[in-house]
Formats: structure tokens, sequence, C-alpha cells
């Protein structure tokens, strides 16, 4: 951005903003109709990306909430929940950016939950403006770093208070941030506080000019236990009866090879054993299943409704919402991301349900919640795969050091809940007067 625009007031940026919006909106309904023909975008609802809402205002007060794809939703709903429960008079608006995290929500909100969800509007004037028009929110919380400067933009003209929660703000991003010194105090003064991750998060964000900087910690280490259906679980759990078993969460592309090696490498000592995969991107699913059998492993797959047979090797568990169930069965788990440098998956959410958690050496995504397991005992970290099996040697043949390790990590996770209280407090704080019960 030049020096010129970089010293234009508040209300220059905006209009610019608004100006380029407004050339970029042919592009931008090219872009997401394309998206939409990829199956990125859903074309029943596509008309939320312009603003065009699917559903009526209820009326009172009304919290708008932003995290942008399955990640950023699965914290938020949560707290959200809380919120509503705390006052039930309160809805709460949920938007994101994704597909799947719209299939996320719609599976995990009911229709009586006083959660509603829809798409996030394209950062365009029109559809910005049809949005904001028609929810009017009372107060936005805004997850992460997902900033759209349009939207700020207009919550600030408009005079809507919004809170940045769960904010994060890497070294590089930082530095990067303190060339446009303008253009990041711009955006971070659209909101009225900003509750920061970590220490480090907190600096960083003083240092391009934030000014009420609250260090809260991470709403991903605070979710409740992911849920499950009692009827279901037990009929599992009775189908694997005492079969030696361990799961493969959130798994990409490169570690399934690995984990399948792992397989058979541990299969001589236990020859019943079963290893569950469950790929972070479930599409995959399909593909896994023929790669892996290739491999001359036994292979069965969830979504086709098959069941792991006594002879099955690996279970691919390509579905959604279900890690819940798959946690709870599993004495064992490995978070996947981590064996390649994709930064690993939030390790809390096995190590609230008592499962004894595995993470290899990339878990830069969730540094602060390895480190945290792993200076209580909570978890193992492993190098390679040499290391892997001797892990998963050693716990699959001494329960009584697998309890003891996921003991640790469910007292450490159960410590981390204290931020769904803080920020339902802060935001019924900041909502205005007229919106009191």
């Amino acid at each position: 951005m030049s020096t010129q625009t970089e010293t234009m007031p508040f209300d220059g940026r905006r209009l610019i903003w608004r100006g380029i919006g407004h050339l970029l909106g042919p592009l931008v309904q090219l872009w997401l109709h394309r998206r939409t023909a990829r199956g990125k975008e859903s074309a029943a609802r596509l008309g939320e990306r312009f603003g065009h809402a699917t559903r009526p205002r209820p009326r009172g007060p009304l919290i708008w909430s932003h995290g942008a794809s399955v990640g950023e939703a699965q914290a938020l709903l949560p707290l959200l929940q809380h919120l509503h429960d705390t006052r039930p008079d309160v809805t709460v608006l949920l938007t994101t950016g994704t597909v799947t995290s719209a299939a996320l929500v719609e599976q995990r909100v009911g229709n009586d939950s006083g959660i509603i969800h829809q798409f996030v509007p394209v950062d365009l004037p029109g559809a910005v403006d049809r949005f904001l028009d028609h929810w009017q929110p009372d107060l936005v919380l805004w997850s992460e770093s997902d900033f759209w400067p349009g939207i700020l933009a207009e919550l600030r003209a408009r005079r809507i208070p919004a809170l940045l929660i769960n904010a994060r703000l890497s070294e590089r991003s930082g530095t990067r941030w303190l060339q446009a010194p303008g253009t990041a105090r711009w955006l971070i003064d659209s909101f009225a506080a900003i509750y920061a991750q970590t220490a480090g998060d907190a600096e960083r964000l003083r240092r391009i000019g934030a000014q009420t900087v609250i260090e809260a910690g991470n709403l991903k280490q605070a979710a409740p236990p992911l849920p499950v259906d009692p009827q279901q679980l037990e009929t599992w759990r009775q189908r694997l009866g005492r079969r030696p078993l361990w799961l493969a969460a959130s798994t990409h592309d490169g570690e399934e090879t690995q984990i399948a090696a792992v397989h058979q490498a541990l299969k001589a000592r236990f020859p019943s054993l079963l290893t569950l995969i469950a790929p972070r991107h479930p599409e995959r699913g399909s593909g896994l299943s023929q790669a892996l059998a290739a491999a001359d492993l036994r292979v069965a797959l969830r979504s086709s409704g098959a069941e792991p047979a006594a002879d099955t090797d690996l279970y691919i568990i390509d579905t959604l919402g279900e890690l819940g169930l798959w946690f709870r069965l599993s004495p064992i788990v490995l978070m996947g991301g981590s064996l390649i440098p994709h930064g690993g998956h939030n390790p809390l959410e096995p190590a609230r349900l008592g499962c004894a958690v595995l993470f290899g050496p990339h878990m830069f995504n969730f540094s602060e919640a390895a480190a945290g397991l792993l200076l209580q005992g909570g978890a193992l970290q492993v190098a390679n795969d040499g290391e892997l099996i001797a892990a998963l040697g050693l716990l699959l043949a001494e329960p009584a050091r697998s309890a003891a390790l996921s003991h640790a990590a469910q007292n450490y996770a159960g410590q981390q809940s204290r931020i769904i209280e803080t920020l339902t407090e802060a935001a019924l704080a900041r909502l205005p007067a007229q919106c009191s019960p």
C-alpha cells in the first residue's frame, strides 16, 4: 500500500475499499460460480454469499460470530451455546465460509439451539450492506485473524461493537503488518477489545497498534468433549470387543502410508491389531482404501457401511463428525498432520476423552497444547516411524502405562475450560443497554 494511502483517515480508507469492491464485483461473482461448479460452494445457498439471508432475523438481541472454517466453527460452537444458555433471549448468528464447516454446524446445532448458521458474505459493499441491514447485530465476535476490511469498516461506520476473540498473530504475520502500520491500526481499531490466545500473540498484537489486549487462552483448548450417540457407542464397544486397536486421527496425504507401515511392523506382535484411520478430509477415503489395499492390507471403508472383520487391518473412517465416537473407542490416538510438516491438529480433543495421546514432530499449529501435555506427562512425541512403533508397542502391551498417560492428558485438558466463561462475560457485558433483559 502506498505511503499516501497509509496516512489517509479511516473514512477515506472505507470509501476507497467500497470503490474497489464495486469494481471487483463481477470478478468475484464469476469466481464464486466457478467454485460452486467444483462443489466448493453451496449452490442452494449461494445467495447468502451475496448477503441475501435465507432465515428471518429473530426479535431481540443478536450476536454475530464469525469463524472461517471447520476448526474455527468447532472452537466457537461451545462458546456460542454457552452464551445462549446464559442469556436465552440472545440469538447467535454464526457465519463460516466453507461447505464443510456448514455441514458440521448443521450436524451439531439443532433447530431450537438459538444458533443460526449463514455463509459469510463476500467482502463487497452490496453484499455486506444487505447482510448487515437484515441481521442488524448488536455485537460481533470475530474469531482468530480472518480479517475482511470491508466488513470491519462497515461495523465501525455503523457503530456496531466488535470483539476479536481467540486472536492469534504469528511472528511472520506481525512483521508483515508492521510494514503497513496505518492499515494494521485501521483494522485493529475496529475491535473494542482483543482476547489473544497466548502472551506472544498479545505482545505482537500490541506491537501493531492494538490497545486493549487480554491474554485469555485458546478456545480450541476449552471445548467440551466431542458428542456421541450413546447407543452407537455401546453397539461399537460390543462389536470391537477386547481387540487391540489404535486410531490415527485427522491424517493428511503422506501420513497414511507411514501408518500402514507401522501397522505391518506391529502386526507380528499383535496379530489381531486393528488400525483406525480418520482422514482429515473424508472425501479422500475411497482413494485411500484402494491405495492401502494394494499394499496387501485388508481395508474396510466406513462410508460404504462396511464393518471391520476379524482379519481387517485398516478401517478407514471417512465420515464427518464421528470423532467423538472413535476417540471413546480408541485407547490410543495419534494426532495427524504431525508426521508431516502440516502443524498437527488439536491433541486436547482425544485427551478430554481419556485417550493416550501421541503426536509426531510437527505440532506448530498446537505448540502450546502439545507442550502442556508433554510437561504434564499426558502425551508422547515421536520423531519417526521407529519411535512410533516403539511407543505403540509399549502402550498396547502395557495398558497401565496407557491409562497413566490418558489420566494425565485428561487432567491437563480439564484445566483449559475457563476461557468460555471469560468470553461469555465479556460478550454479554458489551451488549448495548437496550438489549438487557
